[in-house]
C-alpha cells in the first residue's frame, strides 16, 4: 500500500542539522509516510548522514543524489517524481516539526476537500533558541499576493500531489531560486486553487546568521520578478502592481543597510513573547 504522505527534501550541506530534522520526521504521531531526500551537491558529510538514515528506515526513507549543485526547484522536482502520496509534504533539513504537524495538516486536507494545500504558522530559532513566530492568514484571497508575499510557509505545507502535478512542479529557472514556492503559489492560484494556513505554530524554521547570509541581493532580485510574473499569472488589476515598486524599495533597503541592523529590523518584526 502506498503511503498517504510523501516528505520531499532537498538536502545541502546540512550534515549538523540533518539528524535533529529527520528525528522530528520519525517522530511525528501519523506514521503513514516516505521521505525522499534529494543531496544536492552537498560539500560536507549530508549525504554520508542522510545514507546512514536509510539504512536504518529502509522503509521510510529514500536518498537521490544530483551529480553537481542544481538548486532547490530542480532538486524537489527530482524528489516529486518518485513520490508515491496523495499528499506532498515539504521539509528542510534544519529545522524541525512539530510532532502532531502531519497528523494535523492531513485531518485538515480530508476535511476540507476545496482546499488544494495547507501550510501553519512557524517558530523561528537560532543557536540561542526560539526567538519569533509569524502569523498566518487562515484562507489567503489572490488580493493577499500584494502585500503578503509569500503567505504559506513553504517548508511546512502540504499539498494534494495531483494539484502539484496539475502545475508542473516548481518552475526550474534561476530567476525565481529562492523564491520558487511563490511562484509555485501563483500557479496554484492561476489554476483557480486556493489553500489554507492552520494558526498553530507546527513547524521550527532555523533563522540564523547562515539563514540572513542566504537573503542575497540576488534571491531579493529574484523576489521582485516573482511579483510581476505572479501578478500577471493571476490577472491582478493594474493598480495593485504599484505594491510591485514598493516591494522594489523594500528589498533595495534591506540589501544596503548593514546586516546588523537588518537582524534587528527582522527580529523586531518576528519578536514572540510566549
Amino acid at each position: 500500500m502506498n503511503p498517504k504522505i510523501s516528505v520531499i527534501m532537498g538536502i545541502y550541506n546540512c550534515a549538523d542539522t540533518l539528524d535533529e530534522a529527520l528525528d522530528s520526521l520519525l517522530n511525528q504521531t501519523y506514521q503513514h509516510f516516505e521521505v525522499i531526500m534529494c543531496d544536492d551537491g552537498s560539500k560536507d558529510d549530508t549525504y554520508a548522514v542522510a545514507e546512514g538514515y536509510v539504512r536504518r528506515y529502509p522503509d521510510k526513507l529514500r536518498l537521490l543524489q544530483n551529480e553537481k549543485n542544481m538548486g532547490l526547484n530542480y532538486t524537489l522536482n527530482k524528489c516529486l517524481y518518485e513520490a508515491k502520496g496523495e499528499y506532498i509534504a515539504r521539509m528542510d533539513g534544519d529545522d524541525v516539526c512539530d510532532p502532531t504537524r502531519f497528523q494535523k495538516e492531513v485531518d485538515f486536507l480530508d476535511s476540507h476537500p476545496e482546499f488544494a494545500l495547507v501550510s501553519t504558522e512557524m517558530v523561528m530559532f537560532d543557536e540561542e533558541g526560539d526567538w519569533g513566530k509569524t502569523t498566518v492568514i487562515e484562507r489567503p484571497q489572490v488580493n493577499d499576493f500584494c502585500t503578503h508575499t509569500p503567505f504559506f510557509c513553504h517548508a511546512a505545507v502540504m499539498i494534494r500531489k495531483e494539484v502539484f502535478l496539475e502545475v508542473e512542479g516548481y518552475t526550474v529557472d534561476p530567476r525565481l531560486l529562492r523564491v520558487e514556492d511563490c511562484h509555485l503559489w501563483f500557479k496554484i492560484y492561476a489554476k483557480g486553487h486556493r489553500g489554507a494556513n492552520i494558526p498553530e505554530p507546527l513547524y521550527k524554521m532555523r533563522d540564523d546568521r547562515n539563514a540572513t547570509n542566504r537573503r542575497s541581493f540576488k534571491a531579493r532580485l529574484n523576489g521582485c520578478y516573482v511579483m510581476l510574473v505572479g501578478f500577471k499569472m493571476v490577472n491582478m488589476p493594474w493598480y495593485q502592481y504599484v505594491y510591485i515598486l514598493r516591494n522594489v524599495v523594500r528589498e533595495f533597503f534591506k540589501c544596503v543597510i548593514p546586516i546588523s541592523m537588518y537582524e534587528a529590523i527582522h527580529k523586531r518584526k518576528f519578536h514572540w513573547k510566549k
